[in-house]
């Protein structure tokens, strides 16, 4: 747990105690198969890119970290901005049926089909027995490698368990209007992706400047 909140030294800086400690990654829609072969999709955005691999943080008894046990597959689906309100229409809902109590008591509901209720279609992939989706304009086709259950930890009133999930990326599609032509690099000009910080939706990102490893 946290500290409580207190003044720290120097007029600049308080020392506080914020109830969710998320700065967020890029959105990712994670698509796992359920034991019915049908679909499920997991939104977080807790996803770090190490090269060819990905590390996933996800909470340990939700359906998409029971379906990345059992099949060992899934895709990467990053939305852009625009499509926030898509995501959102899936933030309440889940896979596990029953749904597990602490997720109920906040409004979480059981929905079979996530792709029904955000308006999202599903697009076959090359390399893994899982779909992409569609209106995602960058995603990855990746198998696990290793998988790491947290310790349960507090939140709030609830005890949860997470998940470390390492996938390795198989396969990387982009829609053909971000990439740079005649290359294999994502025109960052032109990719705008959605971005959950605090429990909050951010796109639009200003360009800045590129460090001196940037090919393009």
């Amino acid at each position: 747990m946290l500290a409580p909140a207190s003044e720290a030294p120097g007029p600049d800086h308080l020392t506080i105690s914020p109830s969710v400690l998320y700065f967020g990654t890029p959105v990712t829609l994670i698509v796992t198969r359920n034991p019915d072969g049908t679909a499920n999709m997991t939104p977080m955005s807790s996803a770090w890119a190490l090269g060819p691999s990905v590390v996933l943080g996800l909470l340990a008894d939700g359906q998409g970290a029971g379906n990345l046990r059992r099949h060992g597959e899934c895709t990467l689906n990053f939305p852009s901005a625009e499509l926030w309100p898509r995501v959102e229409r899936i933030a309440r809902a889940t896979g596990r049926d029953p749904v597990p109590a602490y997720k109920a008591a906040i409004g979480y509901t059981h929905v079979a089909d996530k792709f029904a209720l955000g308006g999202f279609t599903q697009q076959a992939s090359d390399l893994v027995d899982v779909p992409r989706i569609l209106e995602c304009p960058i995603q990855l086709e990746a198998k696990v490698k290793a998988l790491h259950e947290d310790e349960d930890r507090q939140d709030g009133a609830t005890p949860v368990r997470r998940v470390i999930v390492d996938v390795e990326v198989v396969r990387v599609h982009a829609h053909r209007d971000i990439v740079v032509p005649g290359t294999n690099h994502i025109d960052t000009a032109r990719w705008n992706p959605l971005f959950y910080i605090f429990r909050h939706y951010f796109g639009n990102a200003a360009f800045l400047g590129k460090t001196f490893k940037a090919e393009v």
